[in-house]
C-alpha cells in the first residue's frame, strides 16, 4: 500500500514572521489620514517613504533605512503637491527616483538625494498633468525604463514616458467607474484592473484593448484587488454578498469559473494583497486588521494553500513590502514588511 501524504510537501511550512526590536522602529510619524485604500508607504533597498498628515497641501517623508528611532517634527518632507498625496513608488530601476500622485489631479516625479533628504524638496524632476480628477494609483513599468502608469478617479489610465513628459497612451473608455487598483505582468506586456463595477479587466495598453473581462468577480460592493501572478493567472480579493472577505484565482484564458475561491472572515478592511514571484507565495493584509496571512499558490488542486498567519497587537494602516533585492537572504529571509501603525 502507497502511504498517502497526509501533510503536503512544502518549502514554506515553517516560515514565520518576526517582527524587530522596538530600538529599529520609526516612531512619531503621522501617517496620513486621507480615506483611500492605498497602502501609504513604499519601500526599497535605500529608502522607507510614508504619506504623512499635512496642512495645506500633501507631503510624504523619505527616510534612509539606517535612520530609525524618533522622528524629529522637523524632519524634511518631499512637499510639491497642493493637495493630499494619495499613492507612492519607487521606481524599480533607479532607487532614488520615486513618484506620486495626489488630489491635485497631478502626478510628479522626484529625484531624491543619495543620502536622503536635508530640506524640505518642493521641486518635481517631472510633472505629469492629464488627469482631470485626484490621482489615486501610480505604478511603474517593471521591464521598462521611465514608463509610468497613473489611474484617476476620472476614470482614465494614463501611460507616461516620464523622460519627455509625454502621454504614451490614453485609456479613457475602458472603465465606467472607479478604478480600485491596477497590477501589471511579469514582463509589462498587459496590465489588470479591479474596477469598482464590480469588473477585473485585463487590458493590452499598446493596442488599447481589453484582452479579458470578468464581471462580478466578487459579488459584494466593496474594495476589490487584483494583481497578476508570474505565470498570467489573475490573484484576487474581494467581499461576498454576505460582506465576508474572499480570496479566489483565476485563469485569463477561461474566466467564466474561479480555479480556486476561498471565503477568510467577516471583517470590514479591504484586502491588500503583496506577491513574491519568487515563492509564489502571497501575503494578505486587511486595513486594520493585526494580523497578516500568507498562501502558497501551486498549480495543483486547491491551487491557494493556507500557509500560516503572523498576528500582533497594533493593527496595520498601510504596509510596505521590500523588495528581493533588499532582504538578507544570509538570515533566510524571504520577504520583509514595514507595518504603518497610528504614530510609528
Amino acid at each position: 500500500m502507497s502511504f498517502r501524504k497526509v501533510v503536503r510537501q512544502s518549502k514554506f511550512r515553517h516560515v514565520f514572521g518576526q517582527p524587530v526590536k522596538n530600538d529599529q522602529c520609526y516612531e512619531d510619524i503621522r501617517v496620513s489620514r486621507v480615506t483611500w485604500d492605498s497602502t501609504f508607504c513604499a519601500v526599497n533597498p535605500k529608502f522607507l517613504a510614508v504619506i504623512v498628515e499635512a496642512s495645506g497641501g500633501g507631503a510624504f517623508l523619505v527616510l534612509p533605512l539606517s535612520k530609525t528611532g524618533r522622528i524629529d517634527k522637523a524632519y524634511p518632507t518631499v512637499c510639491g503637491h497642493t493637495g493630499p498625496v494619495l499613492d507612492i513608488d519607487w521606481c524599480p530601476h533607479n532607487d532614488e527616483v520615486i513618484a506620486s500622485g495626489s488630489e491635485d489631479c497631478t502626478v510628479m516625479v522626484w529625484q531624491i538625494p543619495e543620502n536622503g533628504l536635508t530640506a524640505p524638496l518642493t521641486e518635481p524632476v517631472v510633472l505629469l498633468e492629464g488627469h482631470t480628477k485626484r490621482v489615486g494609483i501610480v505604478t511603474w513599468h517593471p521591464t521598462a525604463r521611465n514608463v509610468l502608469l497613473s489611474a484617476g478617479c476620472d476614470n482614465v489610465v494614463l501611460i507616461w514616458n516620464v523622460g519627455t513628459a509625454e502621454e504614451l497612451y490614453r485609456l479613457d473608455s475602458l472603465h465606467p467607474d472607479l478604478i480600485y487598483n491596477v497590477s501589471w505582468n511579469r514582463n509589462g506586456s498587459l496590465f489588470c484592473s479591479a474596477c469598482k463595477d464590480k469588473s477585473v479587466r485585463i487590458i493590452d495598453p499598446r493596442r488599447g484593448t481589453l484582452v479579458a473581462e470578468r464581471e462580478k468577480a466578487h459579488e459584494g460592493a466593496r474594495p476589490m484587488r487584483a494583481i497578476f501572478l508570474a505565470d498570467g493567472k489573475v490573484f484576487t480579493t474581494g467581499f461576498s454578498r454576505m460582506s465576508e472577505r474572499q480570496l479566489a484565482l483565476w485563469d485569463p484564458e477561461n474566466l467564466e469559473e474561479p480555479m480556486a475561491l476561498q471565503e477568510l472572515d467577516s471583517s470590514n478592511g479591504a484586502l491588500l494583497p503583496f506577491y513574491d514571484p519568487d515563492t509564489n507565495v502571497v501575503y494578505v493584509c486587511g486595513k486594520g486588521d493585526s494580523s497578516i496571512r500568507y498562501f502558497e499558490i501551486t498549480d495543483e488542486p486547491p491551487y491557494i494553500h493556507f500557509l500560516n498567519t503572523f498576528t500582533s497587537k497594533e493593527p496595520q494602516r498601510g504596509m510596505g513590502s521590500m523588495p528581493k533585492r533588499g532582504l538578507e537572504v544570509s538570515k533566510c529571509e524571504i520577504a520583509r514588511f514595514y507595518k504603518l501603525h497610528e504614530r510609528k
